[in-house]
């Protein structure tokens, strides 16, 4: 009944396989524009059902759906919440070039490492914000203005570095960054993660579109629907506060650790 779709940029996916990564998109729009990790439920179904070819044509074509749903909920947290401009283009702009470089060594770095130091990062990450309740649920930062700047300089460079070798929970790591160490309320933390967020798919997709590897046919429906829960997403953060931002937090750090282990164990 659902036959295979001959159309260039779908990757020969059939009317299912479409349907089902369009509602992964949506998904995954949603969680990212809370609190980040939505790359934890899109690109996985990609790598499921994507037929063929290289691991890096779902990468590339996955960045295509997150930038047009982080960009739709960087618009939407802007117009709710709060956003520290000054500090967060320079931020941005040093994790688009980050993001660039991780891109360009997507193929040749040991994933395998990095997963490792990644899945053990994001484990020391649930249980200091489990153990630590208040974290994040006021606005409280702990730095001056020109130090505030230099250390999200920093942590994007890095953590745009790791999206662009599409390694997971760039989004999560971000909010993290901003509510653990530089002291923002959950809710602040993701509106200023979205505008970084978009930066550091914007340098991922500078390699991978002169690279030819988007798909993009299945990219631009699948970022239809990543806009849409993203802005679903976004609306719902602003409304519901830090304290239900942190619980989803949570969540979502869980599923990643517990995504990222049994890959290991796997061998992946």
């Amino acid at each position: 009944m659902f036959t295979a779709l001959d159309w260039p940029g779908f990757a020969d996916l059939s009317l299912a396989g479409l349907l089902f990564l369009c509602a992964a998109a949506f998904l995954a729009g949603a969680v990212d524009a809370i609190v980040g990790g939505g790359g934890l439920i899109q690109l996985p179904a990609m790598l499921l059902l994507v037929p063929g070819g290289e691991v890096i044509y779902s990468l590339a074509t996955s960045k295509i759906a997150a930038v047009a749903g982080t960009t739709a909920a960087a618009h939407t947290y802007a117009r709710k919440t709060p956003i520290d401009w000054r500090s967060a283009l320079p931020m941005a702009l040093v994790a688009l070039l980050g993001s660039l470089g991780g891109a360009m060594f997507a193929d040749a770095l040991p994933s395998s490492v990095l997963n490792i130091v990644v899945l053990v990062a994001l484990v020391l990450v649930g249980i200091y914000t489990w153990r630590k309740p208040d974290l994040g649920t006021a606005h409280a930062p702990r730095f001056q203005a020109r130090t505030q700047v230099l250390v999200m300089i920093a942590g994007g460079a890095v953590i745009g570095f790791w999206d662009g070798i599409a390694g997971p929970g760039t989004g999560s790591f971000l909010v993290f960054l901003l509510v653990g160490l530089v002291g923002f309320a959950f809710v602040a933390a993701s509106a200023t993660s979205k505008i970084v967020n978009v930066a550091t798919n914007v340098g991922a997709l500078v390699f991978f579109i002169p690279a030819g590897k988007v798909l993009w046919g299945l990219g631009v429906l699948m970022a239809v629907s990543n806009i849409t829960g993203s802005v679903l997403g976004a609306l719902v953060a602003s409304r519901r506060g830090s304290a239900f931002v942190r619980r989803v937090f949570l969540t979502v750090v869980v599923g990643l650790v517990a995504s990222l282990g049994w890959k290991l164990a796997l061998g992946g």
